[in-house]
């Protein structure tokens, strides 16, 4: 199997599984209780938080979430008044700000251009007295435009907003603006595990719980796992120790990809080139039947869109924002890959992928 789906989530780094076994196998302890092996398990904790902090803005606590989708929760149900967010954002924005207009908040929901990004004129139009929150992507999970977050951040504290910055695609990739007040991070999508993420919070922001109870982690109740902590801790480590080298690797990925799928051969790409994550390549096909597809490739992994939505039926929410069509956007696919996805593997992929969908052009 050749993995190409990184955007859904990445391999589990081997240093995050190995700082997990040993909380796994003998560290059974409550990291919340006070004798010795519960304040191992808590110290464990604190040196994977500071690993994690490492790469975030400075003045500011991390509190570990079950998820980005819970810190995405709590950040936009923790505060209030008027909301500003953006077309193409990840439904855990997009849904919760809807449920949050039933309740009674008002909240606007911006369009983006034909490239995906937002226009910023528009934005600090829509940014006005009022406004509470920003809620924006750094890297889009299905197109992988990179957004102007440090200067929504500024247009937010102009109108006495706070920034919710959405860093789960792009934390340890791009530089996360030392502008944001709140960032919602995942694990996995970093070579860490499943099952944890974080909410960080610029210090001075309070956020009303979305949980309540023994409120372990300032205002997020819940036991944490001090294995799953450390995983993060680890893949988080991982991203700024190998920073470098893995933008280069993925930078000669994207060339690669872009030479076998992109360049005079029927493909089109989705969103715009720069700037983007050089690890995004969603492309589109006119008339590719990306189910047969999928299963004439089936020993490749590669998405149809984003696995948040697979199953809906519907055509990627994204790809309607940019302007395409329904049948445009069905007959796209994303392929994500990164830093244990050789070249070699990927051209042969890409070059069956290539040729199957041709094979449907001639068929038909």
């Amino acid at each position: 199997m050749t993995y190409l789906d990184y955007q859904a989530t990445t391999p589990l780094a081997p240093e995050a599984l190995a700082a997990m076994l040993p909380w796994l196998e003998r560290g059974h302890a409550n990291p919340h209780s006070a004798h010795a092996p519960g304040r191992a398990a808590k110290a464990a904790i604190e040196v994977a938080r500071d690993w994690i902090e490492a790469l975030l803005p400075v003045g500011g606590r991390l509190a570990f979430t079950g998820g980005a989708t819970e810190a995405i929760n709590w950040a936009i149900r923790g505060s209030t008044g008027a909301i500003v967010t953006f077309a193409t954002e990840h439904a855990a924005v997009l849904d919760t700000v809807e449920a949050e207009h039933v309740r009674g908040r008002a909240v606007t929901v911006l369009p983006v251009g034909a490239d995906g990004l937002i226009d910023l004129d528009a934005a600090e139009r829509a940014i006005g007295p009022g406004t509470a929150l920003v809620a924006a992507m750094l890297v889009n999970n299905e197109i992988g435009v990179i957004q102007p977050v440090g200067a929504l951040a500024r247009l937010a504290h102009e109108a006495g907003a706070l920034m919710l910055c959405d860093a789960v695609q792009g934390y340890g990739r791009v530089p996360i603006p030392d502008e944001v007040d709140l960032v919602a991070l995942s694990a996995h999508k970093l070579h860490g595990p499943k099952g944890v993420g974080a909410l960080w919070r610029r210090d001075g922001v309070a956020l009303a719980p979305l949980l309540h109870g023994g409120n372990q982690e300032d205002g997020r109740s819940g036991t944490l796992s001090p294995a799953l902590c450390a995983g993060f801790g680890a893949a988080a480590r991982l991203m700024q120790e190998r920073a470098d080298d893995d933008a280069a690797h993925v930078e000669a990925l994207w060339t690669a990809a872009c030479a076998t799928l992109v360049e005079g051969r029927g493909w089109t790409l989705n969103g715009a080139a720069s700037p983007r994550y050089r690890g995004n390549l969603n492309l589109r096909r006119a008339g590719l039947d990306v189910a047969r597809l999928m299963s004439e490739c089936r020993d490749i992994a590669f998405s149809a869109g984003s696995a948040c939505a697979s199953g809906s039926g519907r055509a990627s929410h994204v790809l309607r924002a940019i302007g395409l069509s329904d049948g445009d956007a069905r007959s796209s696919i994303r392929i994500g890959f990164g830093r244990y996805t050789r070249i070699d593997e990927l051209a042969a992929a890409l070059a069956r992928i290539d040729a199957a969908a041709r094979a449907q052009r001639i068929a038909a």
